[in-house]
Parts: C-alpha cells; sequence; structure tokens
C-alpha cells in the first residue's frame, strides 16, 4: 500500500524506494524548505509594516505631559519620543541637504554605529521629540530643531546619523543615535513633522500601499514532485549539465575529423609528383610503340 510523507511523496512500505521515489523526495524536500524560507521573511515584514500602520494610526493618542524629563515645555507641548545617551554631531563643511519629506523605508539595511567623513561630535545628553520640535538636552545646554524652521532633513543609509538644517542656524547639525533606536528615532520624527504640518494622512495612505504591493508578492507553496517526473540524467552528479557537456564533445569529433586533411600514405607524395599534371587546354598525344627494328640487307656486288 503506497504512503503519502510530510513533503508529499509517495512511498512503499513494502519495497525498497526507487531512485525516482528517492528523486522525488529530496525534490519535495528542498521545495518546502525554500517555501518556508521565504515565507518566514515575508512575514516578518508584513507584521513590521502593519505594525508602522497601527503607530500611524493611533500617533498622538500616547503622547506625554513631559512628566520628569528636566524640559521645560510650551504650554499645550507634548512628548512623543525620548532617549538618552544621544550624542550631538556637526558638518565641517557647508552643504545643502534636501527638503524634509514624508518617505517612510522600513525595509532599509541594518545601520553600523559609525560616525560618518565630516561629521564631528561636539555634545550629548538626552533627546526628546515633541509635537513642535526635537530637542537635545546635552552637557554644554540645548539644541533646539523646531520643525517650522526645517529647511532641510537627512538620515544616513548606512550609519544611524540624522542631519538637519533650520532658517536660524547656518551650521548644519544633527543627531548620532545608537544603531538599533535610528530606525525608531526616523519613524517618530516623520509622523511628528506630518502632524505639524498636518499630513499625517499621507504617511498613512503611504504605508498602506506598501501593505498592498507587499501582498502581492507573498509566496505559493509549491507543487509536489512525483516519481514519474524523474530524469534518468538526476542520476548523474550535476544533473543534464554533466551529461550535455561529453554528448556535445562526442558529437564535435566526427566533426573534426571530417574537416581535418586525409592520411597520407608512405610514398604517396612521390607518385603523385611524378606524374604531371595535363595541362588544360592542351591535347595529349599517345605514346608511339617502337616497332621491330629491320636488319640491314647484305649487298651484292
Amino acid at each position: 500500500m503506497a504512503k503519502t510523507d510530510s513533503t508529499g511523496s509517495t512511498w512503499r512500505p513494502s519495497a525498497a524506494p526507487t531512485w525516482r521515489y528517492r528523486w522525488a523526495h529530496r525534490q519535495n524536500e528542498r521545495r518546502q524548505r525554500t517555501y518556508r524560507d521565504a515565507e518566514r521573511a515575508w512575514r516578518r515584514r508584513d507584521d513590521e509594516l502593519r505594525r508602522l500602520r497601527a503607530a500611524a494610526a493611533d500617533f498622538g493618542r500616547q503622547a506625554t505631559a513631559g512628566a520628569g524629563l528636566p524640559l521645560e515645555l510650551a504650554p499645550g507641548e507634548r512628548v512623543f519620543w525620548a532617549l538618552p545617551a544621544v550624542q550631538l554631531v556637526e558638518l565641517r563643511h557647508t552643504a545643502v541637504l534636501p527638503a524634509p519629506d514624508l518617505c517612510v523605508d522600513p525595509g532599509r539595511s541594518a545601520l553600523h554605529h559609525r560616525r560618518p567623513d565630516g561629521v564631528k561630535v561636539t555634545d550629548a545628553g538626552l533627546a526628546v521629540l515633541t509635537d513642535r520640535r526635537l530637542v537635545l538636552l546635552g552637557g554644554r545646554g540645548r539644541r533646539d530643531w523646531a520643525y517650522g524652521r526645517m529647511t532641510g532633513l537627512a538620515h544616513d543609509p548606512a550609519a544611524p546619523v540624522t542631519l538637519i538644517q533650520v532658517l536660524d542656524r547656518r551650521r548644519t547639525s544633527g543627531l548620532l543615535l545608537p544603531a538599533d533606536a535610528a530606525a525608531e528615532f526616523r519613524f517618530t520624527l516623520t509622523l511628528a513633522f506630518a502632524e505639524a504640518i498636518e499630513q499625517r494622512g499621507a504617511v498613512l495612505a503611504q504605508l498602506d500601499e506598501l501593505i498592498a504591493e507587499h501582498d502581492q508578492t507573498r509566496p505559493f507553496r509549491p507543487a509536489i514532485a512525483t516519481p514519474a517526473q524523474a530524469r534518468i540524467t538526476s542520476l548523474v552528479p550535476g544533473g543534464r549539465r554533466t551529461v550535455a557537456v561529453p554528448a556535445a564533445a562526442a558529437l564535435l569529433v566526427p566533426v573534426a575529423l571530417f574537416e581535418s586533411d586525409p592520411p597520407v600514405r608512405p610514398g604517396s607524395d612521390v607518385a603523385a609528383a611524378a606524374t604531371a599534371a595535363p595541362t588544360p587546354g592542351a591535347a595529349v598525344l599517345p605514346t608511339a610503340r617502337p616497332g621491330p627494328t629491320a636488319s640491314p640487307r647484305p649487298r651484292h656486288g
């Protein structure tokens, strides 16, 4: 009686499995392993996108009044996020940053805690995000970046550095955060800026589009391989390629022999050279055979 294992391969316990059944079992195991890895990666990104969508929809409801923070808030100002041990950085040269946008990119690569070239650390302290500004409470004083005065904003794609330009400050400055906290900071900063300019709906629409696009890439469960699909080439290490190379070489050998010069027998060159080829258009005269020699008649005299 035939049975089916967890991979979908059919086998017969009463008899030893043939090479076709072994091939189908290996193929189904490989296909299932590839599918499970792709499914896990797809689900991780799907969970992250939906988590961000829920956080953007509820943004502002978990804001606090900043109780316990060494920061004096304006009337009605709310705190969204706070993190200690953040470094203040400045650019050594003048640069023009792109205008702040509402782009959300949760699929970026992992960031490394390093300082890019041309960036120097000038202070460190507590970073606070409110509904009106980004503040760093450092050992040398306080640095503010008001959303209404931002003219440039750039996130380093390889390092957890965010640079900001404002109208009331000539030098470009920003924050260097711990690598594991940079993604949350950037997302919260984008939402806080969008909330300040009344464009949080644009962030929600962008996340909805990312979720819809991601749904189209969900991996399909693979088809089950059957023993009837096995080919004899699967018995050879390397499969069809290993068989195709000797077959192609076997086809090329007769062609090479046919195009090469024929073998020359000993003495044939001498015989060919001794036989003169007739000149085109010239008549070939037959060779006269010598007749019998007449003997001289005796003279009588």
